[in-house]
C-alpha cells in the first residue's frame, strides 16, 4: 500500500522533487529562480511542479481520456484544500504551500478550466477567445505566484496575470508546429489562424506554416502589450523578487523576438535562447533593477503581505 504523506510530515522529498521538475522542465524559469531568496525559490519550484503535474495529467493521456483526467484533477484539488494526506510528495508540498500562502482555490481551479479547454479541443475564433485560455493556463499562475512572492499591493494582481498571458502568447507563437502534431491549433481564425489539423500526428505543411505568419504576428503584437503591463507591476515586488521575474520576462520576450526575426515562420524550427544570451539578458535585468532603486526609495518601504482578495476574469484582468 502507498504511504500517505500528511501535510505536517517532513516535506523535504516533495521540495527536492519539485526542484528537479523545474530544472528538467524549464531552463528559463530555473535560471530566473536562482535569483530568488532560497525559501522563496523553493516555494516557486513547488508551484511550478504542481502546474507541471496538472499539464502532464491531461497532455500525456489519450485525447478521449483527457476530460476524465480533468475531472480527477478537480477532485484532487478539493482534497488538497481540505488537507487530505497525499501519496505524491510534490502534492503534499503544494498542499503545504496552499496553507502557508493562503492561495485562493479559484486560481488553481481556473487552471483546470484551461486544461478542460484543451481536453475539449476548443477552437479559437478571436483574440478575445484565446485571451481567456491564456489567462486560465498562465495568467492565474501569475496570480498564484503573487502569493508565493509576497506582493506589496493588490495592484500587482492584474499586472501579474498580464505577464502570464504575455508568456503564454509567446509560447503559442513559438510552438505552432509542435502543437499541430498534437492535433491543436491555438491561432484564432479571425487573425488568420485557419482550420486546425485533422488529427494528432500530422506534420504542419510548409505552405500552411507560412500562411500562418499574420496570425503569429498578431499574437506577438498582443503579447508585447501584456509584457509592458507585466513589467509595470514589478515595483510591487521586493527588489530581489522583481529582479528574478524580470529575468524570466526578458528571456520569454526574447523567444518571441526570435520568432519575429524569422519573419514569423513557424516552420523554421523551435526558437531556443542560448545560455550566453540568457546571461546577457540577466545582466540587462540587473541594470534595470539598479536603475529603479531611486523609485523604490521614493515609494518607501511597505510591508510585504499576501493579497486578501481574488482577482477575477474578465473584470479585474482585461484591458478592454
Amino acid at each position: 500500500m502507498s504511504r500517505r504523506i500528511a501535510i505536517g510530515d517532513d516535506l523535504g522529498e516533495g521540495r527536492e522533487l519539485a526542484r528537479r521538475d523545474l530544472k528538467k522542465g524549464s531552463k528559463s524559469f530555473a535560471l530566473a529562480g536562482k535569483f530568488l531568496p532560497p525559501n522563496v525559490r523553493q516555494d516557486a519550484e513547488i508551484c511550478y511542479a504542481f502546474c507541471r503535474f496538472v499539464d502532464d495529467s491531461v497532455d500525456e493521456v489519450r485525447a478521449s481520456e483527457a476530460p476524465a483526467a480533468v475531472t480527477r484533477l478537480r477532485a484532487l484539488l478539493r482534497e488538497l484544500y481540505e488537507g487530505s494526506p497525499q501519496t505524491d510528495p510534490r502534492l503534499a508540498a503544494f498542499a503545504d504551500l496552499i496553507r502557508r500562502t493562503r492561495m485562493p482555490l479559484e486560481y488553481p481551479l481556473a487552471l483546470l478550466e484551461g486544461m478542460a479547454m484543451d481536453a475539449r479541443g476548443t477552437k479559437y475564433e478571436t483574440l478575445r477567445d484565446l485571451r481567456l485560455y491564456c489567462h486560465r493556463v498562465a495568467g492565474v499562475v501569475g496570480l498564484m505566484m503573487c502569493h508565493v512572492l509576497g506582493v506589496r499591493s493588490h495592484e500587482a494582481l492584474r499586472h501579474a496575470a498580464h505577464l502570464g498571458i504575455a508568456m503564454q502568447l509567446t509560447n503559442i507563437s513559438r510552438d505552432v508546429a509542435e502543437d499541430w502534431t498534437r492535433g491543436r491549433l491555438y491561432l484564432p481564425a479571425a487573425v488568420g489562424g485557419g482550420a486546425g489539423p485533422a488529427k494528432p500526428g500530422d506534420s504542419l505543411p510548409l505552405a500552411m506554416g507560412k500562411s500562418l505568419a499574420p496570425a503569429v504576428k498578431a499574437l506577438l503584437d498582443e503579447a508585447e502589450i501584456y509584457y509592458q503591463s507585466g513589467q509595470r507591476g514589478l515595483r510591487h515586488l521586493s527588489w530581489r523578487a522583481a529582479f528574478a521575474i524580470r529575468v524570466a520576462a526578458l528571456v520569454y520576450r526574447d523567444i518571441g523576438l526570435g520568432v519575429v526575426r524569422r519573419g514569423y515562420d513557424v516552420t523554421a524550427g523551435r526558437v531556443v535562447i542560448s545560455l550566453r544570451r540568457k546571461l546577457w539578458l540577466a545582466a540587462w535585468a540587473l541594470t534595470l533593477a539598479v536603475a529603479e532603486i531611486p523609485v523604490r526609495m521614493f515609494d518607501g518601504m511597505r510591508v510585504v503581505s499576501v493579497p486578501t482578495r481574488v482577482a477575477r476574469y474578465p473584470d479585474d484582468i482585461c484591458m478592454d
